[in-house]
């Protein structure tokens, strides 16, 4: 049987891994320490999901080592290394904010946590494709300098504009702008993955994730949009909205297409590809629209509170042209959009939120 290593098992992208390769055939071995838990407390803490992995999938086995610790997973890749077919690292420290505190763990769980992986990849098990979960943040600001019309409940792109009518392609220039620590962090593990590709000959992806979101999402404040806005829906906790009035626009993909789409990689991988990959002009919203829906699907009015100060690096609006990777890989489909997301998210959680 062919084995699928998942860093950061327990999370949002690697459960949603762990559970859709076990469907297609594959065993599973996680990587995943709950790290999460340390960045965003226990609210945010992944432990109940991995649980839940346990239970229902079979075979699946974890190992909560840090990525950081490149020992630990050589001796890992050293002992499977032959069974590995595939590995999908979607570890990581994922909050710009959170990242401006500690830089250093910042970096050394994105930058040198990504170099342990590739490296151990390269020595036990070449063959094997290297997906890795990379972010738009690497683009830094520069989506903010696009020119912008502000709309009744948004921000939108000019539509004279050539992003306008299907989003931000690859071609996206990442120098010479402000990309928070965070961003930094990813610029740098981004770049490596694809330079295994292009040096070492690897079948390595980059994948510029716009939000990445689903029902599995242990979303906090500092991280999580949709997954910790719907919480907030349903809890009756405030939810704060951080400058550029609410209007600031992101794409969303659900955690099981970005899945599909790490799937249909595998099945024809390629060597150091860099693919944008986001709810796509098919999934998107802004802050204000999105805190409508969620209180149409809870039947409450949400508690908001306004914060002047837009978080440093944030986008206005961003979202992603996807056409790239569904031109190499045309099987590929988005499933849902934002209501269905939302509703997804609400129905698996809103019992365990309220327990």
């Amino acid at each position: 049987m062919k084995t699928v290593i998942v860093t950061g098992a327990a999370g949002l992208v690697g459960s949603e891994a762990v559970r859709g390769f076990a469907r297609r055939g594959f065993a599973v071995l996680g990587i995943d320490n709950d790290l999460r838990r340390y960045f965003f407390g226990e609210q945010a803490s992944t432990r109940w999901n991995l649980e839940a992995l346990r239970e229902e999938v079979k075979g699946f086995e974890n190992h909560a080592l840090d990525i950081r610790d490149a020992q630990a997973i050589d001796r890992l890749f050293a002992e499977r290394g032959s069974e590995v077919a595939l590995v999908i690292h979607a570890a990581a420290q994922p909050s710009h904010d959170w990242a401006a505190k500690d830089p250093q763990t910042d970096f050394t769980v994105n930058a040198n946590g990504t170099l342990n992986m590739l490296e151990a990849v390269r020595k036990h098990c070449p063959a094997a494709p290297f997906i890795y979960t990379s972010t738009n943040k690497v683009y830094g600001d520069r989506p903010n300098s696009l020119p912008l019309v502000e709309q009744e409940t948004r921000w939108e792109l000019s539509a004279e504009h050539p992003y306008h009518a299907h989003g931000i392609d690859e071609s996206m220039s990442i120098d010479s702008c402000l990309h928070s620590v965070f961003g930094a962090s990813k610029v740098a593990a981004d770049v490596m993955v694809q330079e295994y590709g292009r040096y070492f000959g690897l079948k390595t992806a980059v994948f510029r994730g716009g939000c990445l979101t689903g029902p599995a999402h242990s979303g906090a404040e500092l991280h999580g949009f949709l997954a910790y806005l719907m919480r907030c829906a349903a809890t009756g906790a405030e939810y704060r909205i951080f400058g550029y009035q609410g209007k600031q626009v992101r794409d969303n993909i659900h955690s099981a297409d970005l899945v599909e789409a790490f799937f249909q990689f595998s099945l024809a991988p390629r060597c150091g590809e860099v693919y944008n990959i986001g709810g796509s002009r098919f999934s998107h919203c802004s802050m204000r629209e999105a805190v409508r829906q969620c209180e149409e699907i809870t039947g409450k009015r949400m508690k908001t509170q306004y914060v002047e100060a837009n978080r440093t690096g944030d986008h206005i609006w961003y979202v992603s042209d996807v056409r790239k990777f569904q031109s190499h890989y045309p099987a590929f489909r988005f499933t849902r959009g934002i209501p269905e997301i939302l509703r997804d998210i609400y129905t698996f959680n809103h019992e365990r939120w309220n327990a």
